[in-house]
């Protein structure tokens, strides 16, 4: 049996029998045991009754957190003439073409956002099995490929996250760091959680959300109440 660390034990023993608490519970919990040496992220993995493999059951889509990550995110941007300078100026970190296309295929992704317009798409289509798998590939869906790239870089630099069912029906992201105000936190997972239920697709049958997980980098997982982590809005979306 494998041994745990001090903090580890502690940690495990503040979390035993704890389930199904409400988020404010959860997130009072994960903060008091984030004992690591650095700010550890709040992260969210939600169960959904759904089967990606069929394109009626995908869910996927975007947020802005209101209270922001607490990540520094950084932006690579397809684009030429003024659309890079307007990338540059939003304060995007690597704005290319080619020469952006030839870095990603020489095995350098140095980025955690990218955005492309819509004429790089024939470019950027080239690094669909590079990016694709890192789920980095720019989407339409999500606002990553548009004209505006202004607002595409600044909304991704302000806090806005992606999400996308993986194989297991499971939602995965993280909410803020443990460094956040208790309120704050728990802002951010109740607007992760409309935004998954109001994305709920056409082919889902039966329960959406099955299950609802808070844990932070280094801690155990604590799960809570579907009720609690949703509005009321978010509560009739998932009807």
């Amino acid at each position: 049996m494998a041994k745990f660390g001090k903090r580890t034990r502690a940690a495990r023993e503040a979390f035993a029998g704890k389930e199904d608490v409400t988020v404010e519970e959860a997130v009072a919990l994960i903060k008091g045991n984030a004992k690591a040496k650095f700010d550890e992220t709040v992260e969210i993995a939600m169960q959904l009754g759904v089967d990606p493999r069929h394109a009626d059951q995908m869910v996927r889509g975007v947020v802005g957190l209101p209270n922001g990550t607490g990540k520094n995110v950084r932006v690579a941007v397809f684009a030429r003439g003024p659309k890079a300078d307007e990338a540059t100026a939003a304060g995007a970190d690597i704005v290319g073409a080619e020469d952006l296309m030839e870095t990603v295929q020489g095995g350098t992704i140095d980025f955690d956002r990218c955005i492309a317009t819509p004429d790089m798409m024939p470019i950027v289509g080239r690094l669909g099995k590079v990016l694709g798998p890192r789920n980095l590939m720019p989407n339409p869906k999500v606002g990553t490929v548009t004209m505006d790239v202004k607002e595409a870089v600044e909304a991704a630099k302000g806090g806005q996250v992606q999400f996308k069912a993986e194989k297991a029906g499971v939602v995965h992201a993280g909410v803020g760091k443990a460094s956040f105000d208790e309120a704050k936190l728990v802002e951010n997972i109740r607007a992760f959680v409309e935004a998954v239920a109001k994305a709920k697709p056409s082919g889902a049958k039966g329960t959406y959300m099955k299950k609802i997980s808070l844990s932070s980098t280094m801690g155990p997982s604590v799960t809570v109440t579907v009720d609690s982590a949703m509005e009321a809005s978010a509560a009739e979306a998932a009807e």
